[in-house]
């Protein structure tokens, strides 16, 4: 039997057994829930996506989109409400009531934030979860798509490759990933070199800002589309749908790995390959990751450097052109294999191709726990450096680790770095990143403390002045707000480093779009007027 939606004075009653407990934050949480049946036209549809914590599904909603499992420990903080709007009435309810009973609102798609900030915060807050905002229309003719955020890049990839096998979309190989997320840091993706980030092909955008006025590019101005487009998701607005232009690749592409350990001496080969990959042809994209395994001699441990690539066309024009600009690396034929760009963002993401359905299962990878860094390289490293790297991936907290380093160049450094939020195009050599992962249980602390000493002995190598890193890899060691109005110096200790100049022109727009600084989180973007006051001294 399907029970009817509760009367409104059944939920006055609950609000009012709420109130006499004498909390604050019952009595707001419960003003909150009132607001928003009351705002909403109907009642019953609004029900039907609010999960409180007394809610048997609450917990399961909860964890649903959380991919980093260091975060659903009992002690990291829990959402007062979870709203999973199903219409974008759903979403100006939710900012019209948090706004009006002081609680924070988190926006999560695809929950693949590194440090949780899209469903975890300090202070009483909720979560709006897009899950349901993820329609996918793809237009060949026009060559272009609209993506809703809630869509993982699976789901827009699947969209692409089911109508068409040669026009892509340059993103990342995660296909779990949230399209919301991934193109409010910029995105980049296998398909970089060639075509740029993925908000370098945004078109058009709906976003609901805080007043709930639903927007497209040409209503809410060309500053706060340049600001979404890289300046970091839950600061500006909530973004609903994506206009994408779509690339043209090859029916055949071509990809390989080839590994190197320290017994085939991988350390000249990886100093070798910082001097050629940022200048291969813009159809060759390389990346290199590194990790501990196990040795040919029984009980030892080496390391390992996996060398692998995708090119814009067949392997046997593949072939000579790697050996003639990387000949160490040793590249043969049956290193390589051919297949279609879609099968290529799988084989990237270390899933089987077979069944590009594949592509639609948001549950298809492993959850662990994790925590990550980011660089971006302008001068190679010496030899001694990679030794260095070496000798700290032999270290017994590495059994779940890596660097990866992704190659640069290419149409990365033909955009002027004001073109979008996202700065770090000419004159970087390759972007590194460092994972380290442990099982439940285990003392984080001494992994998060090796992965801190990595990060240190890498400032050496890395760049400065700002030390830049990416805003996707967020990384609350290098600076966080208080989730007040913070001023601009203090966001200039992290914002610098993921925005360098770009930061000022951000701070301009959060002004203008959310004076109040109600979209929110540990590093989201100030508003410049409370800056000003901030050192005013008002």
């Amino acid at each position: 039997m399907k029970f009817p939606c509760f009367s409104m004075l059944a939920f006055l009653l609950v609000v009012l057994i709420l109130s006499m407990i004498g909390a604050p934050l019952a009595v707001s949480h419960g003003k909150f829930l009132h607001c928003l049946h009351f705002c909403s036209s109907n009642s019953c549809a609004i029900s039907k996506v609010i999960y409180t914590q007394n809610n048997p599904s609450y917990s399961s909603v909860l964890n649903a989109s959380i991919q980093n499992t260091r975060f659903t420990t009992p002690s990291t903080p829990k959402p007062l409400v979870i709203v999973a709007a199903l219409q974008t009435s759903h979403i100006q309810s939710t900012i019209f009531c948090s706004k009006k009973h002081g609680l924070q609102i988190r926006i999560r798609s695809g929950g693949h934030d590194f440090e949780a900030l899209s469903y975890v915060s300090e202070v009483p807050f909720v979560i709006l979860d897009l899950l349901n905002f993820r329609a996918v229309k793809v237009n060949v003719k026009n060559e272009v798509a609209w993506v809703e955020s809630g869509a993982t890049l699976g789901e827009l990839y699947y969209g692409i490759a089911s109508k068409t096998k040669t026009l892509a979309f340059p993103a990342g190989v995660c296909h779990t990933v949230g399209v919301g997320g991934h193109f409010s840091g910029g995105g980049y993706g296998i398909l970089m070199r060639k075509y740029g980030l993925a908000a370098d092909h945004v078109m058009d955008a709906q976003l609901i800002d805080v007043n709930g006025r639903i927007l497209d590019r040409k209503s809410m101005g060309e500053d706060l589309f340049w600001a979404i487009r890289g300046g970091g998701g839950n600061t500006f607005g909530v973004v609903l749908a994506w206009k994408v232009k779509l690339v043209p690749v090859p029916a055949v592409v071509t990809v390989f790995t080839v590994n190197k350990n320290l017994e085939q001496n991988v350390i000249k080969i990886l100093h070798r390959w910082q001097y050629i990959g940022h200048k291969l042809p813009d159809d060759l994209f390389t990346d290199v990751t590194i990790m501990k395994v196990d040795s040919s001699q029984e009980g030892k441990k080496t390391v390992q450097a996996a060398f692998r690539a995708l090119f814009l066309g067949g392997v046997d024009e593949l072939i000579p052109l790697v050996h003639g600009r990387f000949p160490e690396l040793g590249l043969t034929k049956k290193d390589c294999l051919e297949m279609s760009w879609v099968e290529s963002f799988l084989y990237f993401g270390g899933i089987p191709t077979q069944h590009l359905e594949i592509l639609l299962d948001r549950n298809a990878l492993q959850r662990t726990i994790f925590k990550a860094k980011s660089d971006y390289v302008k001068e190679p490293i010496p030899e001694s450096g990679f030794e260095g790297i070496m000798a700290r991936f032999l270290e017994k907290e590495t059994t779940v680790a890596l660097m990866m380093m992704v190659a640069f160049g290419g149409k990365m450094g033909e955009i002027p770095e004001t073109e979008l939020p996202y700065p770090h195009r000419a004159g970087n050599l390759f972007q590194a990143s460092y994972i380290v992962g442990w099982t439940n249980g285990e003392d984080e602390g001494k992994y998060i403390s090796w992965i801190r000493r990595l990060y240190s002995y890498m400032a050496a190598y890395a760049s400065e002045s700002p030390r830049e890193a990416y805003i996707n890899y967020r990384d609350l060691d290098i600076g966080t707000n208080n989730i007040g109005y913070t001023s601009y110096e203090q966001a200039s200790i992290w914002g610098l480093k993921y925005f360098k100049n770009n930061l000022k022109r951000l701070v301009q727009v959060k002004a203008m779009v959310d004076p109040m600084n109600f979209f929110r989180n540990e590093q989201s973007i100030p508003p410049l007027s409370f800056a000003s006051m901030r050192e005013e001294g008002n």
